[in-house]
């Protein structure tokens, strides 16, 4: 049974702004990345200011019960994340071949799956508190504090999920400077509400977790414009059929999914060995060094994005020399980037991390981040590239393969390694599992490529 609607033609007009598919190069692809990094690096300096706030006015055991936190978070919005990734690279496909109404209906069942899904897992959520917090290894006296910050960001579930599925569609439609100013308009605010609640009023992790909540609707109200556009190609109706399509994009949005639920599964493997070996210190340790790295990632995944946005529809047009292209373009300046952010983090380190750390009550955490930071920082020689092929994938609409990719470097290896280096190093190199873990994935990703290149794709 086709999964596809036919390839209408009542409703074939697509807007000059999508230019994906007849643009040039180098401007098409800048004008999609541009908006793309701001916005995710807007929301990424949100989160550093959030840790920049916690961990000099709340300290380090606050920081070390949020990122006790990660696994929860990760593993409730990567279904979401799925959503909105597996309709969105379907709704480009519609757009390439010219069918605005299949377009309309994905984008308007994915909103209603986000908002439900949303709904029940807040629910799910708040009854198994003490119950998640258990699982995660955290020890009781850190319960308080994580529970603090979990019942206010929770409740915001929903607000969350419907701004991931706008964002992706949004900027699929030709629109990514609204989606940069909507990432934009909440991580100001949230730096400006994190001020207001954590250092005038002395909200502590309350007030972060609040902060970070209330910005969601200063994104969902710039979003909400997109609704009142002439220029958009895409409508919303409640009224929908053939939902079983929800499931069938979300599964192309597979590799999304396992990035985000890896990453808690990770996180939770790899804060009880830290735990095991230096206590809280080094839980809050890795925390700074993951705000470091977080910039480089979410540049990473703005190129991976912007390059699937192209790749997507130029695969539902069969334009295998475009796809070529912009892809050759994406992996030049992941390459570039991964040689800056490697410099300044090897240079750079101690300036860093006493961003986020107090220097007089907190030598051991800053040491303890210096010494990760020099297991962690070849990571970026492999990540950019593995990203944008897990992406490209993705936009072909090789869920499979772009899953395997993102299984083996977001959990397979990672773990497999982690349980490997941890008994036969007595210190901390057990993290370098995580470096190899990217590097072997790089090969198979290459290898995908070669065997899925675009001209055999659509040839």
């Amino acid at each position: 049974m086709n999964d596809s609607p036919q390839v209408t033609h009542q409703n074939s007009e697509i807007p000059e702004q999508v230019d994906a598919l007849h643009g040039p190069i180098l401007a098409t692809f800048f004008r999609y990345l541009i908006p793309s990094l701001i916005g995710l690096l807007a929301m990424t300096s949100a989160t550093l200011v959030d840790g920049l706030f916690i961990g000099n006015f709340v300290g380090v055991r606050a920081l070390a019960a949020v990122n006790l936190l990660i696994p929860i978070m990760s593993i409730l919005f990567g279904v979401g994340i799925m959503l909105a990734t597996g309709g969105s690279v379907r709704g480009g496909k519609y757009l390439g071949e010219r069918d605005t109404a299949a377009a309309s209906a994905i984008f308007s069942k994915s909103l209603i799956a986000a908002t439900v899904y949303g709904a029940v897992m807040l629910s799910l959520g708040l009854i198994f508190e003490t119950t998640l917090f258990e699982a995660l290894g955290a020890s009781p006296d850190l319960f308080p504090l994580m529970s603090e910050y979990y019942r206010i960001v929770l409740p915001f579930m929903i607000a969350q999920m419907l701004s991931v599925v706008l964002y992706f569609f949004i900027k699929l439609d030709g629109h990514p400077l609204l989606t940069a100013m909507a990432l934009v308009a909440g991580s100001l605010l949230n730096i400006a509400l994190d001020y207001w609640f954590i250092v005038v009023n002395n909200w502590g992790l309350y007030g972060a977790g609040l902060a970070t909540g209330l910005s969601q609707f200063a994104s969902l109200a710039i979003y909400g414009g997109y609704f009142f556009s002439k220029k958009r190609t895409l409508h919303f109706s409640l009224r929908q059929s053939r939902w079983l399509e929800v499931f069938q994009a979300a599964y192309n949005g597979l590799s999304e999914f396992i990035n985000n639920i890896s990453a808690g599964i990770l996180a939770a493997i790899f804060n009880w060995m830290l735990i095991q070996r230096a206590g809280v210190d080094g839980v809050a340790a890795i925390t700074v060094v993951n705000y470091l790295l977080m910039i480089g990632y979410m540049a990473f995944f703005a190129i991976g994005d912007s390059c699937q946005v192209m790749t997507s529809q130029n695969y539902g047009a069969k334009n295998a020399r475009r796809m070529n292209k912009f892809l050759r373009l994406a992996g030049w300046l992941a390459l570039s980037l991964s040689l800056i952010f490697i410099t300044v983090l090897l240079s750079q380190n101690e300036a860093l991390i006493l961003l986020f750390v107090d220097d007089n009550d907190s030598e051991k955490t800053i040491a303890l981040a210096q010494v990760f930071v020099t297991y962690l920082w070849p990571t970026f020689i492999f990540v950019g590239i593995n990203i944008i092929l897990s992406s490209y994938l993705t936009a072909i609409h090789l869920a499979f393969q772009s899953g395997v990719v993102a299984l083996l470097r977001s959990l397979v290896l990672p773990v497999v390694l982690l349980l490997a280096f941890y008994p036969l190093f007595d210190d901390f190199r057990f993290i370098l599992a995580l470096p190899t873990a990217e590097a072997l994935t790089f090969f198979l990703a290459a290898a995908y490529f070669i065997r899925y290149r675009p001209k055999r794709m659509v040839g």
